[in-house]
């Protein structure tokens, strides 16, 4: 069966989302679905979109859980973003908190250091 996943992020200010998520996920959008949204691949079949939607803006909250935890965090830093919060949890699990202009809130989640 095949499965695809779309996590929607509202937003207020369209090209100043464009401009935080090209630095938090590395690259400009996989493609442009219209002129009020955007789209990211993360990895095969599954997205995260960023849309014009002003009274909804502010509200997502999505994490990805990636196996090169350190590596993603420190590429983030490096394009200018630091996380609003960083935790690790008694499992050993860590997850790096950023929020957008909007308020979003996009999770980096990783697995216990080996």
């Amino acid at each position: 069966m095949a499965l695809d996943l779309f996590a929607g992020i509202p937003v207020k200010d369209y090209a100043a989302a464009l401009d935080w998520y090209e630095r938090l996920l590395g690259s400009p959008p996989a493609f442009v679905a219209s002129d009020t949204e955007s789209v990211w691949e993360l990895a095969e079949h599954r997205y995260v979109y960023v849309e014009l939607r002003p009274g909804h803006a502010g509200h997502a909250m999505h994490t990805v859980f990636v196996d090169d935890f350190e590596a993603r965090v420190a590429g983030i830093a490096a394009r200018g973003l630091r996380p609003a919060q960083r935790t690790t949890y008694a499992n050993g699990v860590r997850k790096a908190v950023y929020r957008d202009p909007d308020g979003n809130e996009i999770g980096i989640g990783g697995a216990p250091p080996e």
